[in-house]
């Protein structure tokens, strides 16, 4: 049931992304459509994934967060807050980019099922820690997509080649400002995570979890001095967008990487 199910939603993730892909190429022809119809495709997408979710990742016994499922359970929550600030905000170009990696992130957890229940259901604080800290990772990350794309539309326009798919997207000043709005309220949940969890995890090193620990103190740090430098000295452009990479990497490291590394080749659960 879950293979159908879950096959439905990569195809409506795929045929959304490539609904907006399309949409832009057209406004650079100057031909822009609506994207009320991606939009809708990609919540449908959303609500079938969540299906899946409410089984593989919300078990009675607890969350389980097995590298693959919280693959999954990430993308997918990368994509409900890009779905819903689109509808707001003009950000639904980075569908072009998250929606598929949705699609991905869901094959992955269909085909490589793994359990490892990081909280049970009478530790709640705990599993809003987690989501939290998941919500977090997720503005971040659709900060650095916008700040790759803003990284194009600068070397573009640096470039005088104004036109094309420029068309379609905001003015660089709105990028910028919509940037950084996901990296303030990005930047807000994840120091909210790190207060947290020094109330969980009282022993870093039993739980081979000083590392993951350090590098999102470290990418916190990263995204305070570029929000600070903002505020004090108007940093924006290339300065910006080395910062908000930079400190996504960290994050990335801090999050994936030290699941894939203890999970997947050190096996520790």
């Amino acid at each position: 049931m879950n293979a159908v199910v879950g096959g439905l939603a990569v195809l409506l993730y795929l045929l959304a992304g490539g609904w907006l892909a399309v949409r832009l190429a057209r406004a650079g022809a100057g031909a822009a459509g609506s994207k009320g119809g991606a939009l809708a495709l990609g919540w449908g997408a959303a609500l079938l994934h969540a299906m899946i979710l409410a089984q593989t990742v919300f078990q009675p016994v607890g969350l389980n967060l097995g590298f693959f499922n919280a693959l999954s359970f990430t993308g997918w929550l990368i994509g409900v807050v890009l779905l819903a600030v689109a509808m707001v905000r003009p950000i639904e170009n980075l569908g072009i980019v998250v929606l598929p990696f949705d699609a991905l992130t869901l094959v992955f957890g269909l085909l490589f099922p793994a359990e490892r229940i990081v909280a049970d259901p009478y530790q709640w604080p705990l599993e809003l820690h987690i989501l939290i800290a998941i919500l977090a990772y997720s503005l971040l990350a659709l900060a650095a997509v916008q700040a790759i794309l803003l990284a194009i539309q600068d070397h573009r326009l640096r470039h005088r080649h104004p036109g094309g798919f420029l068309r379609g997207i905001p003015p660089l000043t709105t990028m910028e400002s919509l940037l950084f709005q996901m990296i303030g309220a990005g930047f807000v949940l994840l120091g909210i995570t790190l207060v947290s969890g020094l109330f969980f995890l009282h022993d870093l090193f039993a739980q081979h979890l000083a590392h993951k620990a350090t590098l999102s103190f470290v990418a916190w740090g990263v995204f305070g001095v570029l929000l600070w430098g903002r505020w004090r000295f108007g940093w924006r452009g290339r300065t910006a967008i080395r910062w908000t990479l930079s400190g996504f990497a960290f994050l990335a490291l801090a999050y994936f990487g030290s699941k894939l590394v203890l999970e997947l080749i050190l096996q520790r659960y």
